[in-house]
């Protein structure tokens, strides 16, 4: 006897909705990140895997791909820290506007696409990923925050950071940089990214 509940099937059809409107960007997503296809198929697989777990997580108000978008940057930090593969760097960042002095985060615009990419590998893992939310994926800072569980000011603060590093690595610091007691990555609390469906379980 078929013992499925009519919550379970609206789950399950639910689930399939969201996997069938999502597939494509997040597949789009761990391929720009990962070592090679086979590595981003199973990214992808761990991240839904890990959303259906934690389905009862999200915010149904919200648009989805954020919250995916968070799992997939801790199955792929994960991936990371287990293998100690190095994660794949596109030709060069598209510039964006940086809200605290409108500076773009790509520095000169002909700066050869190599120098980028060795600059953003030369990043920590989170200011690589909160530059790609915002200049490959297109996401808000509203969208960031939901992604990386924290707040809407911590995004700002921490693309601020991440461009000011960049910088760094291109060009060399600056005075202003170069005396800033704090050139460390922020990373949203445990709590937060539990909350947010940010962490793999």
């Amino acid at each position: 006897m078929d013992h499925t509940s009519a919550a379970d099937v609206d789950a399950e059809a639910s689930f399939r909705r969201l996997f069938t409107s999502t597939y494509q960007d997040l597949l789009a997503y761990a391929r720009r990140r990962s070592f090679d296809h086979a590595e981003a198929d199973d990214i992808v697989a761990e991240a839904y895997a890990v959303a259906w777990r934690r389905r009862a997580d999200r915010n149904q108000e919200a648009p989805p791909l954020p919250w995916l978008y968070g799992i997939a940057a801790n199955v792929l930090r994960n991936s990371r820290r287990a293998g100690d593969r190095r994660l794949q760097l596109v030709e060069r960042l598209q510039a964006q506007p940086d809200a605290a002095d409108g500076a773009g985060i790509a520095g000169p615009v002909d700066a050869p696409g190599v120098e980028i990419r060795d600059a953003l590998g030369r990043l920590s893992f989170d200011d690589q990923e909160i530059l790609r939310l915002v200049a490959w994926e297109g996401l808000s800072h509203a969208e960031a925050a939901e992604a990386l569980g924290c707040s809407v000011n911590a995004v700002g603060i921490r693309i601020h950071r991440a461009r000011q590093r960049l910088r760094v690595e291109l060009d060399g610091p600056s005075p202003e940089t170069a005396a800033s007691p704090d050139n460390t990555p922020f990373r949203p609390s445990t709590e937060a990214s539990s909350r947010r469906g940010g962490a793999t379980s």
